[in-house]
């Protein structure tokens, strides 16, 4: 049987970049496997702001994170990775952290090498843990999965703490420990790409953020160029959040405009249909199985 931890491995070495949008629920989840992306992984602070209605700043639990990325994990049938933060303790608890994670259905997870607790890694007042624990970390992951496929990948936000030189040897040292994948957080442009890609020898992952909108952080760079500086994997953790957010709030500003007017507002140019709705949910799928198993009259053991 191959695994979707054994899919993504190969996804990885076959495409030329591999694009993970961010997901926080169901219905971005879906979106993301039907509209025909080949990952998807989930967004820290999506979920900490979706679900719990709080900033990305280490408020959310390890069992709020697990909770979801398992639902996540068995909605959809593409590889979905993990965001495990700060992996919720020391070298021990990302021991066992790790195995609850593979247990959870997810290809991998990232660990990143903030103080607990952690912050959005574009937020102001971020600050990293010793290089060696982080090191520590990573091999504890590495020696706690079950499957050798399951891939971590460590984040280290050092580049805003201590520079693209600093940054550079923790990504070295934390792929002696056996990281699969590395990524350096709010990096500064293609400059800083290309040499964390030449100084490491396993694939450099980077963080696109909205994807489709600048930021005042990493800046907006096109995929196409990001393969050819040399990144296998880009990320849009807040591309899907932020869609989410605008197109709600225009919806709700069309119908609080409407509520003094006694004809109908009939605005399809900001809503799906229910029909939509129901082919992205599977509601025939659950029709065929209504017409097989309910069918009393058809028993015949």
């Amino acid at each position: 049987m191959i695994t979707k931890a054994r899919v993504f491995r190969e996804l990885l070495k076959s495409e030329p970049v591999l694009v993970s949008p961010g997901v926080f629920d169901g219905y971005s989840a879906k979106l993301v496997e039907q509209m025909g992306y080949k990952t998807a992984c989930t967004t820290g602070a999506g979920l900490a702001n979706a679900r719990l209605g709080v900033p990305d700043t280490g408020i959310m639990s390890l069992t709020d994170n697990l909770e979801a990325v398992r639902i996540l994990a068995r909605s959809i049938s593409i590889p979905l990775m993990a965001d495990a933060d700060t992996g919720y303790g020391n070298p021990v608890t990302v021991f066992h952290v790790t195995k609850l994670f593979e247990e959870a259905g997810v290809v991998g997870i990232n660990i990143e090498d903030q103080v607990s607790p952690k912050r959005c890694g574009h937020m102001a007042g971020k600050d990293v843990i010793d290089a060696r624990e982080m090191a520590r970390k990573i091999e504890a992951a590495c020696n706690a999965r079950r499957d050798d496929d399951f891939v971590i990948l460590a984040r280290t936000d050092a580049i805003a703490v201590e520079g693209l030189d600093e940054a550079i040897r923790r990504a070295q040292l934390y792929v002696k420990a056996g990281a699969d994948l590395i990524f350096a957080d709010a990096i500064k442009g293609e400059d800083q790409i290309r040499r964390l890609v030449e100084s490491v020898d396993v694939p450099v992952s980077v963080n696109m953020g909205f994807g489709l909108r600048s930021r005042p952080t990493t800046p907006l760079i096109p995929v196409a160029r990001l393969a050819e500086l040399g990144v296998k994997r880009v990320t849009l953790p807040r591309m899907l959040p932020a869609a989410a957010v605008l197109a709600m709030r225009r919806a709700l500003v069309a119908m609080k405009d409407s509520l003094d007017s006694f004809e109908p507002t009939e605005r399809p140019d900001l809503l799906t249909d229910i029909d939509d709705l129901w082919d992205l949910m599977g509601e025939n799928d659950v029709a065929g199985l209504e017409a097989r198993y309910m069918d009393l009259d058809g028993v015949t053991y």
